[in-house]
């Protein structure tokens, strides 16, 4: 994402999306009531309708709407901002609907009654987050997958599995294998930039990988950390993330922290210590301006939103931050995210007990 023009105090903020990711970081920060203006497609009625010759044409112009609705699916690579037209050209007229879809690209302008620090943080991040630049490989003696991390959690590219036998050409099949595995590695490596490969696996599999590629592939060793895991798969992928080994390289992922962050509230639940989770006890914490920081889950807020109680949420927000707490909006596409979502998808690390 990248910063064109800014006044806070008008509450204006103009932005570029620069990559798909982006969609995420900005899919948190346009709420209701928000004005959004941007240069868009709509519909255009060429003639009268009583004319046979009638057309409807699509026609680029600037709209600046009243958002009523945010739409993000991780997939559709786009955001869909819905609302009521508030400023258009002459022939468009005001207060009908319109959607601006928001993709790579697209320059955008938000404007708010006021930022809020951790919205504004959170553009800050996109600003700073220039794309995923770590590769984590989780192999097995015949099958591996490889992961890209991304801002929201981490995107599965391949689950591959190999012909290994049992008996007879069990070598030769595991070596050969691994050789693609390595090519498929290398591949990646250049699609995606990468910066840092972890390479992780139960017993010693990873080692001979990095034989592999140490001999076909050289340049990427000095990019490879060697970890272990008891599992495969994605369940692999989860568990590499909470590796000590692996702790350094990815010391500044999104992923890492938020993961950290529901691990320490998860352990204050246990030793029943200051922590507040699911909605009552979060909200009796705030009131208390006892939140040092407050993590909601994404899919909560989105929740929220549907059933037209994010006010709520969204004064809770900006009380902890006036009460000098953090705001943390985790993920729910990683294991962490999830663990807070099925907590009530609200919870909180305090100064103090309030009992």
């Amino acid at each position: 994402m990248k910063i064109i023009f800014q006044d806070l105090q008008k509450g204006e903020l103009k932005i570029e999306i620069t990559t798909l990711d982006d969609l995420w970081y900005l899919s948190h920060c346009i709420e209701i009531n928000d004005q959004v203006q941007g240069r868009t497609l709509r519909k255009i009625k060429l003639g009268d309708d009583s004319d046979k010759n009638v057309k409807i044409i699509k026609k680029p112009v600037t709209l600046k709407i009243n958002v009523e609705r945010v739409e993000f699916q991780k997939f559709s690579n786009n955001l869909r901002i819905s609302g009521k037209i508030t400023e258009a050209p002459e022939d468009i007229p005001h207060a009908s609907y319109h959607t601006i879809e928001v993709e790579e690209g697209t320059v955008i302008k938000i404007i708010k009654k006021s930022w809020p620090k951790y919205l504004l943080q959170k553009i800050k991040d996109a600003c700073e987050d220039k794309g995923s630049k770590i590769l984590i490989v989780a192999l097995e003696r015949d099958e591996v997958t490889y992961a890209l991390l991304t801002s929201s959690g981490y995107k599965i590219l391949a689950d591959l599995e190999g012909e290994v036998g049992k008996k007879g050409y069990a070598d030769i099949q595991e070596k050969e294998f691994y050789t693609e595995v390595a090519k498929h590695l290398d591949e990646y490596v250049q699609r995606y930039s990468i910066e840092h490969i972890i390479i992780a696996s139960p017993a010693f599999w990873k080692e001979d990988l990095f034989q592999i590629i140490k001999k076909k592939y050289s340049t990427l060793t000095k990019k490879i950390t060697l970890a272990t895991c008891n599992t495969t798969g994605k369940n692999a992928i989860e568990e590499v993330l909470k590796r000590d080994e692996v702790k350094t390289v990815l010391k500044d992922d999104r992923t890492t922290q938020e993961t950290a962050l529901i691990e320490e509230l998860l352990e204050g639940i246990a030793k029943n210590s200051l922590v507040a989770y699911g909605e009552k006890e979060v909200k009796e914490s705030s009131e208390a301006h006892a939140i040092k920081i407050l993590l909601i889950s994404d899919l909560y807020i989105q929740e929220q939103r549907e059933a037209g109680k994010y006010l709520f949420l969204d004064t809770m927000m900006r009380e902890v931050e006036r009460s000098n707490g953090e705001v943390h909006i985790i993920s729910s596409e990683h294991d962490a995210g999830k663990k807070l979502y099925g907590l009530g998808g609200i919870g909180a690390i305090l100064r103090y007990n309030l009992k």
